[in-house]
């Protein structure tokens, strides 16, 4: 008897509940909405702040969003209403729609806060991904100074590493 199975797709899956949704395409929806309702936000908000039913948030959308509207309403009218509904919903124009955007990422298979807590964290992690500070270079200057260069130039008299040796 082999103990390697021939095909590796029927293998036993690992712990915990299988993924639903890719974070990273969480992430970039939000992006996208975030872009999409900035654009619209100044046409769209006085009509989406009088909405007081599902109804009311899809002909709000029709009439401020022009052509975007198809992507929102009718599909996520409840969800959009359920967050614009929300007790710690911004009050300040640019938090609202980062808020709404964020929201809405989900695209209802997870809960709007859940979107919300995705997109930030993967925003953090994002921002925490290592990348070069600061560079250095040693060098021999004319004057006589050996060593690590500031700002690409000699510590001692100032001159410049040419752009020649950047290669």
């Amino acid at each position: 008897m082999s103990k390697k199975a021939l095909d590796r797709f029927s293998q036993k899956r690992g712990r915990g509940r299988p993924a639903t949704v890719r974070f990273t395409e969480i992430v970039g929806r939000a992006d996208n909405n975030r872009r999409i309702l900035d654009q619209v936000w100044e046409r769209l908000w006085p009509l989406l702040s009088r909405a007081n039913s599902e109804g009311e948030v899809t002909t709000a959308f029709k009439e401020g969003a022009g052509p975007y509207a198809t992507q929102y309403v009718p599909a996520f009218s409840a969800l959009i209403f359920g967050v614009l509904r929300e007790k710690i919903f911004p009050k300040r124009r640019k938090s609202q729609v980062n808020f709404l955007a964020d929201s809405l990422a989900g695209v209802g298979v997870v809960v709007a806060r859940r979107s919300r807590d995705i997109c930030a964290e993967q925003r953090s992690k994002a921002q925490r991904q290592h990348r070069i500070i600061r560079y250095e270079y040693y060098v021999e200057c004319s004057c006589g100074y050996e060593g690590p260069s500031k700002d690409r130039a000699c510590r001692k008299c100032g001159a410049e590493i040419p752009a020649s040796l950047f290669g």
